[in-house]
């Protein structure tokens, strides 16, 4: 399988480099340290495209393959993790509701998500349901004789909270399990919705992690995405998409570590030498770039997958986005290891990095319960066969 780039992926490729390097990497160290959300920054990035990437032209995104949105993320994510990441939500959002939601309020709401002027969050993660997202409790109950529903619990580590406008909710309209589950677009400044705290993360400092709380808040029927129990299904379809953006911009960290890690131990002298020319750290430098490079490889293959609507897509998505991320996390440990103290120190960027990339094996689903789908995959007959 040929994934050398094509002329438009290059260009797209070069034009979030471009943006990167002048927006986002000589501020992401501030933004980190000042726990700041750069929405102003954020928007800009919706002049390029990069809102809507994958979401249906018609609602004026750019309709592109996630191949071709995996290798924007990749270069975002180079210059900042945080930010590119919550790029990539906001993404998987707008794709949902241009995908699934009823036609007036896709024209009313997507255009605006696209262009930046909206930002939005996706809700499903609970206190109480975590990796079990089936098990939510959160209730959306319609009232008889009125045309909406009144939405009430509490959903958690929802990102961007409090500083966006739309959120999609997964909440429970029907009976346990899944297939009780729907999904809801919500303008965030509904009355009787509250929110926790910014929670004081280990990484991804640039954007806000807050608790919501619902209470009674009132959400047109009209803003139902499909039918009452499909939002499970949904909430599936976007997570595929979602664990190869999370998976690419933990690449795109990887790669800048790599590069700041190559540039220090050809400018670092001990014992009278640059440390590059011990095999020891050469060894390293070769690992690093192959885990990065396999990385890579297996989030493209993925998103290929996902492109050409295959049968196991699912299973390939967990299988790159377990792959990618912990190799990532090596990469840019290994990074911060040759540095020796300097990588310890918040002046260099490689200990911000290590602690973004570390919630990357957690969120869209651990990287435990990515080796649950695919050892289920793997236990049908023939899935081998069809895997390989």
């Amino acid at each position: 399988m040929d994934f050398t780039l094509t002329d438009d992926q290059l260009a797209y490729q070069q034009t979030a480099r471009q943006f990167a390097k002048k927006e986002l990497k000589p501020n992401a160290a501030q933004w980190d340290r000042d726990s700041h959300f750069p929405v102003d920054v954020i928007k800009k990035t919706g002049e390029l495209g990069f809102l809507g990437l994958y979401t249906n032209p018609h609602y004026d995104g750019l309709g592109l393959p996630r191949l071709d949105s995996a290798i924007v993320f990749e270069e975002l994510a180079w210059g900042d993790t945080a930010v590119a990441a919550y790029i990539s939500i906001h993404n998987m959002v707008t794709w949902m509701i241009g995908e699934y939601a009823k036609d007036e309020v896709r024209a009313e709401i997507v255009p605006k998500l696209v262009s930046g002027e909206l930002l939005a969050s996706y809700c499903l993660t609970e206190p109480n349901a975590g990796s079990d997202a089936g098990s939510l409790t959160t209730k959306a109950v319609k009232q008889d004789g009125e045309d909406y529903y009144l939405l009430s619990g509490e959903k958690t580590f929802i990102s961007g909270a409090g500083s966006t406008d739309i959120l999609v909710v997964m909440a429970r309209t029907g009976k346990a399990g899944p297939k009780g589950v729907s999904a809801f677009v919500v303008d965030a400044h509904s009355e009787g919705i509250s929110y926790g705290k910014n929670e004081h993360k280990m990484g991804w400092k640039a954007q806000p992690t807050r608790t919501i709380h619902f209470k009674d808040v009132k959400v047109p029927a009209r803003n139902l995405l499909g039918s009452e129990g499909e939002g499970f299904k949904f909430a599936m379809k976007g997570l595929d998409g979602g664990r190869i953006n999370i998976g690419i911009c933990a690449v795109g960290t990887a790669q800048a570590a790599l590069e700041t890690a190559l540039n220090y131990v050809q400018e670092r002298k001990q014992f009278g030498s640059a440390i590059a020319k011990l095999q020891s750290v050469q060894f390293k430098l070769a690992d690093m770039l192959t885990q990065t490079i396999a990385a890579r490889q297996m989030l493209y293959l993925a998103a290929n997958k996902v492109d050409n609507k295959h049968n196991d897509a699912t299973t390939y998505c967990a299988m790159a986005k377990r792959l990618a991320t912990d190799l990532s996390f090596a990469v840019a440990n290994e990074a911060l290891q040759l540095h020796g103290g300097y990588g310890y120190l918040n002046e260099y960027p490689l200990e911000r990095h290590v602690r973004d990339l570390r919630v990357h094996q957690i969120l869209e689903g651990t990287n435990e319960i990515m080796r649950v789908i695919v050892s289920r995959s793997m236990m049908r007959d023939g899935a081998l066969d069809s895997l390989r």
